[in-house]
């Protein structure tokens, strides 16, 4: 989506979105990584084709919708770093993804991923015959031996009611061989939910290897360890921290690394991320993407 952010009295124009923010990450960490989703026929979704072109990013997937454009949001954060969101992203051409020319291709060519990540995010956009589309998508990917990675980022607003976003979420769950749920997000879903029991659910609904996001506590492993951030930080803004770690995390394991390593990466590239204004800061030279 478009992003709108504050920058001294006024707003900056950016780009964002949490499985957007992961894939540009994995650019920068050297996969290469097609974004399948649509954009509109005008000047602010050009803007975005060029802007993830020049990270690396592949666009062979990115659909045109010549009826609609991208969505958009605008982002807060207070004094601690915590952000907020106003979206307008109801009439997007996200939305219609898998009901435009190209799609089947698009697809066929998905299914030949090594990893195939979405969210609920990705499922509170589509259409509920496009999430069928989806699952099927997964279900590909892993019969040709892929691995589909499933982040559970839920954002009340995108939803009818609760009941609606947890019968997503869980018919996600089955079809996943790597879940990051985050703690925060299972709490409004699951009041009272502790990282045991969001691991013991996930686990019991067919994800193995389930990663509970636990914030500045850091995260539990599927065995149940628990592995803390490396130092303590003082947030400027936490836009797409667990996106960030989602790349860390899937960079290490995709390469091979133990699953506590690759928590590390993680939070070394959250831990990166929240120090810096917007959800995809501009690399630097202390960026830990080596």
């Amino acid at each position: 989506m478009l992003e709108l952010s504050r920058s001294g009295d006024g707003w900056r124009l950016g780009y964002g979105g949490d499985t957007l923010n992961t894939a540009i990450h994995l650019v920068r960490y050297g996969h290469s990584v097609a974004f399948l989703t649509a954009l509109g026929d005008d000047p602010f979704s050009a803007d975005l084709r060029a802007d993830w072109a020049a990270e690396g990013l592949d666009t062979s997937l990115t659909l045109t919708d010549p009826a609609h454009t991208a969505g958009l949001y605008a982002i807060r954060t207070d004094d601690a770093g915590e952000r907020s969101f106003a979206y307008w992203r109801s009439d997007s051409a996200a939305r219609r993804t898998f009901a435009l020319p190209g799609i089947e291709a698009a697809l066929a060519e998905a299914e030949q991923a090594d990893a195939l990540v979405f969210s609920l995010i990705t499922l509170a956009v589509l259409p509920p015959d496009a999430r069928g589309r989806l699952f099927e998508l997964c279900a590909a990917v892993r019969a040709r031996g892929g691995k589909v990675v499933f982040d559970g980022n839920y954002r009340p607003r995108l939803w009818g009611s609760t009941a609606e976003a947890t019968a997503a979420r869980d018919a996600a769950i089955a079809h996943a061989d790597i879940g990051l749920p985050t703690l925060d997000d299972e709490s409004l879903l699951n009041p009272g939910a502790t990282a045991d029991t969001v691991a013991a659910l996930w686990q019991g609904r067919g994800c193995g290897e389930t990663v509970v996001k636990l914030g500045p506590q850091g995260c539990r492993l599927p065995d149940g360890r628990i592995i803390a951030p490396p130092q303590v930080l003082v947030p400027r803004d936490t836009s797409g921290a667990g996106d960030a770690f989602n790349a860390g995390f899937l960079d290490a394991r995709l390469r091979g690394a133990p699953i506590a390593e690759a928590a590390l990466a993680g939070h070394r590239l959250a831990g990166w991320v929240v120090t810096r204004a917007g959800a995809i800061p501009a690399r630097s030279d202390n960026a830990p993407y080596t």
